[in-house]
C-alpha cells in the first residue's frame, strides 16, 4: 500500500459536486492498494498512521499525534498512486490492484483506521470521479509506501 498523508486544518471530497465526506483538524490520505498488498500492510499502516508524531505541540515542535489531538481522518482511495512513468509518457496503472481486491482491502484498512483512532472516519465513493479540497496546514505531506516500510 501507498499513501500520501497531508495534515490539514480541513478536507472534504465531493461526488456530482456533493460532499460525501469531511474532516476538520486532521489528516487527509490518499490510498493506493497494489496487487501484492495484504491485511498485514492494512494493518501496519493504520497503526504507523495514527502514531506519527506531526501535529505540533505548544512549543511548536512536531511531537504529538493523531491521536494526542483527537484529530479526523478522511480517506480517499487513489490507485494512480501505483503509476509507472518508467516507459513513455503515458503512466502505466499495471500494479494498481483490481477493484475486485482493492475495494475489500480498502475497506480494511479504514476499519483499522477507526480502531486505531478511536473515532469514525470519512471516506470518498471508491471508483467514482472525485474532486478533493484541502487546506493543508504546514505544508506537512508525508508519503509512506508499505513495501518499504518508510
Amino acid at each position: 500500500m501507498r499513501v500520501v498523508i497531508q495534515r490539514v486544518s480541513s478536507a472534504s471530497v465531493s461526488v456530482d459536486k456533493k460532499v460525501i465526506g469531511s474532516c476538520g483538524k486532521g489528516l487527509l490520505i490518499l490510498a493506493g492498494i497494489e496487487e501484492a498488498d495484504t491485511e498485514q500492510d492494512a494493518a501496519w499502516l493504520s497503526a504507523k498512521i495514527v502514531a506519527l508524531r506531526i501535529f505540533s505541540n505548544a512549543e511548536g515542535k512536531m511531537n504529538l499525534s493523531l491521536k494526542d489531538i483527537n484529530g479526523e481522518i478522511l480517506v480517499v482511495s487513489q490507485f494512480t498512486l501505483h503509476a509507472s512513468t518508467q516507459k513513455g509518457n503515458r503512466p502505466s496503472y499495471i500494479r494498481a490492484a483490481r477493484p475486485e481486491k482493492a475495494l475489500p482491502l480498502f475497506n480494511t484498512f479504514v476499519e483499522m483506521l477507526k480502531q486505531e483512532s478511536g473515532k469514525p472516519v470519512a471516506t470518498g465513493e471508491f471508483g467514482a470521479h472525485m474532486e478533493v479540497s484541502l487546506v493543508n496546514d504546514g505544508p506537512v505531506t508525508i508519503i509512506i509506501d508499505t513495501k518499504n516500510k518508510e
